[in-house]
Order: C-alpha cells, then structure tokens, then sequence
C-alpha cells in the first residue's frame, strides 16, 4: 500500500494530510512534527493567546483523534534527522521510515539576535511557536517594561497586545520606518499613530547595538547611543525558510525550497508547500508567508502527489489585528510608483497602483474595500483612481 509521508506539521502539513484523505486517498499517511502537540493555528498565538483569551485546545486545527479517525498517523515531538531519496527513506530519532511519496511542510524560523548582541540572555524571546509564547506569557505584568527589536507585523502585533496588559512598551526599528519592507507611507503613519495613541514609543531609524544584563536582559544599548532599560525583550526580525532537511537532500534551493509550479521540488518523489517554499509567479519566483498560502498551496500539492497535475494560481492575502484594528490586505504591492486614499467617517484604505493598475490594498477597519479589492484585484481590473478616492462612490458598482 502507497506510503505518503509528510513532514512539519504546521497548517500546510495538516492542510495536505485532510486533503489526501478528501480526495480519495487510501494508502497510509504520516504526519510528523517536531512539536509534542497536534497542528495549531499560529497568528492568535501573539494576539488572543497571549491575551489570555483563547485556551490551548481552541487553537488546535482539528482535535488530536480527528487524525487517528482519518487514519492519519501523527507523530509529534520527532525530529526527522536525514532524508535518503535514492532509497526513499528518512531517519526519525534513529528510526528509518520508508516512503513513496514525500512532502516537506517544514515552516519558517525566526531569526535570532547573535549572542555576541545579548541574543542568548534570559529574557529574550521570539514569537513564533506555543512553547515561545508560553514561556514569555509570564512576563507579561502590568507596568513592565518591554523592548520590542523590530516594527514589522510580529513587533507591532506584541506591542499592542503589551500595552493592552498594561505594560510601558518601546520598540526599535533600525529601517526609517515601522513596516518600510511591507507598507506603504500611509500604512505605516497610521499604525505608528494608532500605537502612539496607546502609549508606546517607537523609535524609528534606530538600531539595536546590544542588549545588556547580567545573564537575563535588564537593558539595550541603541545605535544613537541612547540606554533603554527592559524587563524583558521581544524579538521580531523577520523570519527564514526552514530548509536545512531539504537542502541536506538535494532540493534546489531560490529562496525557500524551490519547486514547479505543481508543487514539485528538483528531487523526484518529494514535494513542498507553505512558508518553506518558493515557487513560480509572473515570470520570477516567490514565497508567501501567509495562513492562506499555506492552505491554498498545500492542498493544490495533495491533489497532485494523487496524479491531478493543476498549477498553483497564488491569490495573495494576509490580515493583522492590533488594538480594535483590523487591517486586511489584498494582493502584493511590488513595484506600486502611487497610492489612493479613500476614508470614510470609520475607515480608511490605501489602494497600491503601478501606473494604471492596481496592485494591491490595505484596508482597515474596512472589510468592504478589503472585499471589493480583493475581487478586482482576481479579475485583472483596476479601477479609476478618482473614483476610488471618492468616498461617494459605491465600491461595488468598481466591480461593473
């Protein structure tokens, strides 16, 4: 009987698994993740999780006997050490475990602080797993004082759930701007408002030259010279495809694991999806870090480890909830040379365009121009700037 093998157990991987069985699939499936619990949603991770409004169990994707009902054999806390393509095997703590199909569903990383800065004092932690966020819940106590190094997403999302739990918040952004690699201008002046509003202090074109502390972080040294004192750092950098397994393999690598348009990696008999992997768009290559692609992508794989042999159409989206805002964003950005503003008396969007297309929106607070953009923006139309502008204008008559 067929053997497929999965491995990372993230959204992707469960993503991948459910699909194979949706679609028909009766051979064996095995799902290995190097966490001791069932796949889980990550983005409440740094918002309600860590709020303290969600409980463990609610952030699981399906319950831990879902999969044993599917037969679908989870091995969790297992770390997959070597990959043999040519036998078609790989090594799990020791264990070999043959395979007749493979697909890597192995995530991204965050990237750390080197220790030489203070990366490796107590007190110091990243965002990006339930054990990284269990283990800085604690800190987590009215009137501390937080470091937040970087003002993307992650560093923001972090800032706001801090000041929201009562905590005197200041985060570092060595860029000119919070959020300069992903937003715009407009976008990134109304989050740097939003959380000024709430007492947090950004400073913006500033470095981190070390954090400082006698074997747990009390402080940082900033690029100006300036000393800022810290109960406890967070560090949101940005993170990196986790491909060392794949590499070790023989699988190309262009900025994740590189595959076909179907989801195949340069190895036969193993696949990718989700953060790890890049594949082809418009001529070039890309990798989406996003709950959507993960899905979207991996049950495209599923359909095609089963024969189907349909390309991957990526239709990129990705969300951030700070305070009481909710930003959505539709489409990617790259390459816009203008931005349309439209407000109403309750939100606001910021429309992406390269010339005379639209590229891209970011909408907050405003799901109706989240909705509309999104559907434009799938349809190839772009619609008039001066009307988008118009707050009299109906959004939907843009889709005529």
């Amino acid at each position: 009987m067929s053997h497929i093998v999965v491995v990372g157990a993230g959204q992707a991987g469960s993503s991948l698994v459910v699909k194979l069985r949706n679609l028909g699939f009766d051979g064996n499936i095995t799902l290995i993740g190097n966490e001791a619990v069932p796949p889980y949603q990550r983005p409440p991770l740094s918002k309600k999780y860590l709020l303290g409004e969600m409980e463990v169990e609610r952030l699981y994707l399906r319950p831990e006997a879902f999969y044993a009902e599917q037969a679908i054999t989870l091995r969790l806390g297992r770390n997959v050490e070597a990959i043999d393509p040519a036998g078609k095997t790989l090594t799990l703590d020791g264990e070999t475990l043959a395979y007749d199909q493979l697909a890597l569903t192995t995530g991204s990383l965050p990237r750390r602080l080197p220790a030489a800065i203070g990366g490796a004092l107590a007190g110091v932690y990243t965002v990006r797993n339930l054990a990284d966020v269990d283990a800085m819940a604690p800190e987590f106590t009215p009137g501390r004082r937080v470091l937040i190094v970087g003002g993307g997403y992650i560093g923001l999302e972090a800032a706001a759930v801090a000041a929201a739990r009562g905590l005197k918040v200041t985060l570092v952004e060595a860029a000119e701007r919070i959020l300069q690699r992903v937003a715009a201008p407009e976008t990134s002046g109304f989050f740097r408002e939003l959380h000024a509003s709430h007492g947090v202090t950004i400073l913006e074109g500033t470095g981190l030259k070390a954090l400082t502390g006698a074997g747990r972080v009390s402080g940082a040294t900033l690029s100006d010279g300036r000393e800022v004192e810290a109960d406890f750092a967070i560090v949101g950098v940005g993170i990196t495809p986790d491909t060392a397994l794949a590499e070790a393999a023989g699988c190309a690598f262009d900025n994740g694991i590189a595959t076909d348009a179907q989801g195949r990696t340069s190895v036969p008999g193993i696949w990718a999806a989700g953060d790890c992997a890049s594949f082809p768009w418009k001529g070039g290559r890309i990798r989406l870090e996003s709950v959507p692609n993960a899905i979207d992508q991996a049950e495209i794989v599923a359909a095609n480890m089963l024969g189907t042999g349909v390309d991957y159409v990526a239709r990129p989206w990705f969300w951030s909830d700070q305070y009481d805002v909710k930003l959505q964003i539709a489409g990617l950005n790259t390459g816009y040379d203008r931005i349309v503003t439209r407000r109403t008396d309750s939100a606001v969007s910021f429309w992406y365009y390269q010339g005379a297309d639209l590229l891209a929106v970011d909408a907050m607070n405003d799901a109706r121009a989240y909705m509309i953009a999104k559907r434009l923006i799938e349809a190839g139309k772009s619609p008039d700037p001066a009307a988008v502008a118009d707050p009299g204008t109906d959004l939907k008559s843009l889709l005529g």
